[in-house]
């Protein structure tokens, strides 16, 4: 017999939510796991719930998600629901909702327009369904591509409640973005694209938002967003002393963990967790492909008041501060805001 899962009663929630696909298989590459997280994110703005960090491996997926109070989340409108439909709807449904709130409206039926906002309302603010349709709608994809009928996935999802204090969030949300690490699939979780570090490192705006709610709850209350600034070397600090690799001790059955040696955490300590220019260059940066201009500020801006027509007339200066490492004096023309550093 199933257990009830144990919620939240009042506030927001914090849970690890966990899932295997069925027999263990492995399924998940590189396309499974963009697709997976093409639909995490629609849903997740959808549902009116928040991803903190996330894991994508080969055959199982980790997510530490926030849920809302129920109360806390606007009531939709006609209006609201219109501009939500698209993340999960096509054109052609979404014309049919439009018109059934257009002949409620006319009929002056107001009981009407609340039965068509309640069958998306009840969908909002519950776990359950958030991971229920993401697992569907993943399952229906793949099973179409691959010709294959049933079930994908082990088992309903297991999940843990957890605390919303900083240490039990910031510990649980270093377990799932050390997966990859441990699974000797990266050195450095920075270099897995599909965990939340990965993603927040690479200057996705949604991955950067979720680790910062960690310290914006704790620290500041739900009101004050933190900077990834404020979040990137503390959290860095913080996988490193989590990950420390564990030596196997056959005497006691003791199995070995993959992880970070000695040398490397007292080396993360020393420079505070920040990255370096030299690591940031290993990967992809989009300054220098999309960047316009690349240079010193009184190199961008002579280029900028040269050109200047080329703007419009909103657009007062011509130098912007690059992102994702200390670039010193460097700057760029464009204010590349998403997808900064990648792999």
């Amino acid at each position: 017999m199933r257990q009830a899962r144990l919620i939240r009663e009042d506030g927001d929630g914090f849970y690890h939510c966990m899932s295997r696909v069925v027999d263990k298989r492995f399924i998940f590459n590189e396309v499974e796991k963009n697709y997976f997280r093409k639909w995490m994110r629609k849903l997740e703005k959808f549902c009116g719930v928040e991803v903190v960090t996330y894991c994508l491996m080969s055959n199982h997926f980790h997510l530490l998600v926030r849920v809302p109070d129920r109360e806390s989340l606007p009531a939709l409108t006609p209006e609201t629901l219109l501009e939500l439909l698209p993340l999960l709807y096509s054109e052609t449904q979404i014309l049919g909702i439009r018109q059934e709130i257009e002949r409620a409206r006319a009929s002056g039926n107001d009981r009407w327009i609340r039965q068509i906002l309640e069958r998306y309302e009840s969908r909002r603010g519950d776990l359950s369904v958030f991971l229920k349709e993401l697992k569907q709608r993943f399952t229906q994809w793949y099973n179409r591509r691959e010709g294959r009928r049933g079930t994908l996935w082990e088992d309903r999802f297991k999940s843990v409640l957890v605390e919303g204090s900083e240490e039990a969030l910031l510990t649980m949300a270093a377990y799932i973005d050390l997966n990859p690490v441990r699974a000797g699939m990266v050195s450095d979780p920075k270099d897995y694209p599909w965990c939340g570090y990965g993603e927040a490192v690479a200057g996705k705006r949604l991955a950067r938002r979720g680790l910062g709610t960690i310290l914006e709850g704790a620290l500041h209350g739900a009101s004050r967003r933190i900077a990834w600034a404020d979040t990137a070397s503390r959290y860095r600090l913080l996988l490193y002393g989590k990950g420390r690799e564990e030596e196997a001790d056959p005497d006691y059955g003791k199995k070995g963990r993959r992880g970070f040696d000695t040398e490397r955490i007292e080396a993360e300590i020393e420079r505070g967790g920040k990255l370096s220019i030299p690591e940031i260059l290993r990967c992809r940066v989009r300054y220098f492909c999309d960047g316009a201009v690349f240079g010193s500020v009184e190199f961008v801006n002579s280029i900028f008041e040269a050109q200047r027509w080329r703007f419009g007339p909103k657009r007062k200066s011509g130098a912007r501060k690059m992102r994702g490492a200390d670039w010193g004096d460097l700057r760029t023309l464009r204010d590349l805001r998403e997808g900064v550093i990648g792999n």
